[in-house]
């Protein structure tokens, strides 16, 4: 079952191809004015917009079918119906397996019984509910002063800047936020557009990685072992399709560094109990020590290609080659890199609650 959160449970449902998708948020407050404003624009961040991204365009004018009531939340659970409108189902066909999606593991799971239209219930579509999440616990954080933002970090090998090239800045995530190809260096839209581009015209596609940052939150957030913020994070993080890996800090590159290189030192600014340098990307010992949280993500490839591929026709038991249809991304990190917004601060507000209660959301 689709469902995650103890403080605030969610429960995402629908299809690709299906008549909606949608998601059921439960325990949220009552009286909250939801800023529908900030989630419109969300959610046309999330669209494809351009020759980088598919051609099937949905508009995602969502209905909110419960939980709200004269522009104020009532406390019940809060329901968003998101109608699919642009569909192509005849492109795809059941009993042939795309590779690298969740077609085979899908078949053997559900008996055959699964909706394979555009992935069914693995697609990407099944983000769009995530921003509208996102973009409501994003409000609510700003109450705190909290603050998520996400920068395209590589494509393929061409790499930006990163946030440890600059100093901590509410201003820096407010500028990738309004972006709609967030960078740190301007110089590199360009290099990596033309690199999503030259992968579309060789009818293939391209990953990368996207970086974030959390700005803004105090020391003390986080339950070792199970519910670390590392735990939590990685637990949402990687239910986004096409997240293949994670890191937090320096990540993997710690390996590479001695004790001494790589331990925070602690020093104290104007009373408060800081580190000189941010190694562990905010986090010690599972619980957020102040400093910007920092972790980093790998987006896959989109595995939907127009190149043939061999695969199998699980009815016939036989292999096969297959030659794609329907409209794909040549690369979807610059979409995805607003659902990791999302889900992130749909995880922080999880943790904030879950120590502090509701008593602080207005």
């Amino acid at each position: 079952m689709s469902t995650f959160g103890k403080a605030i449970e969610i429960n995402l449902f629908g299809e690709s191809h299906g008549k909606s998708i949608g998601i059921v948020i439960n325990n949220l407050p009552a009286g909250i004015s939801l800023d529908l404003k900030a989630i419109n624009t969300a959610l046309s961040k999330r669209r494809p917009n351009s020759e980088l991204s598919t051609s099937r365009q949905e508009q995602d004018k969502y209905e909110i079918v419960s939980g709200y009531f004269n522009g104020l939340t009532t406390g019940t659970p809060l329901t968003f119906l998101i109608p699919n409108t642009d569909v192509h189902s005849t492109d795809y066909t059941k009993n042939i397996l795309r590779p690298s999606h969740a077609d085979y593991t899908a078949f053997v799971k559900y008996g055959s019984y699964q909706d394979y239209r555009g992935g069914g219930h693995f697609s990407g579509r099944l983000t769009a509910p995530l921003v509208i999440l996102g973009a409501i616990s994003a409000q609510l954080l700003a109450q705190k002063g909290i603050l998520i933002g996400s920068h395209i970090a590589s494509i393929k090998d061409q790499t930006d800047k990163l946030f440890s090239d600059f100093k901590p800045s509410s201003d820096i995530l407010e500028t990738l936020n309004s972006s709609r190809f967030p960078v740190l260096d301007s110089i590199q839209t360009e290099l990596f557009k033309a690199i999503i581009l030259k992968a579309k015209d060789n009818k293939d596609s391209v990953g990368g990685t996207i970086e974030t940052m959390i700005l803004g939150l105090d020391a003390g957030y986080g339950d070792p072992f199970f519910d670390s913020i590392e735990s939590i994070l990685s637990h949402l993080l990687f239910s986004i399709p096409s997240v293949k890996g994670l890191e937090f800090g320096k990540g993997f590159a710690i390996t590479k560094m001695f004790g001494s290189e790589a331990n925070d030192s602690f020093y104290i600014d104007n009373n408060v109990v800081k580190t000189k340098t941010n190694n562990s990307g905010g986090i010690q010992g599972g619980i957020s020590n102040g400093m910007p949280i920092i972790f980093k993500v790998a987006i896959k490839p989109t595995p939907s290609i127009g190149k043939t591929q061999n695969t199998v026709n699980i009815a016939k038991m036989e292999e096969v080659k297959l030659n794609l249809k329907g409209r794909h991304d040549p690369a979807i990190i610059h979409r995805v890199v607003y659902v990791i917004n999302a889900i992130t601060a749909y995880a922080i507000l999880e943790l904030i609650i879950r120590k502090e209660g509701f008593s602080w959301i207005k």
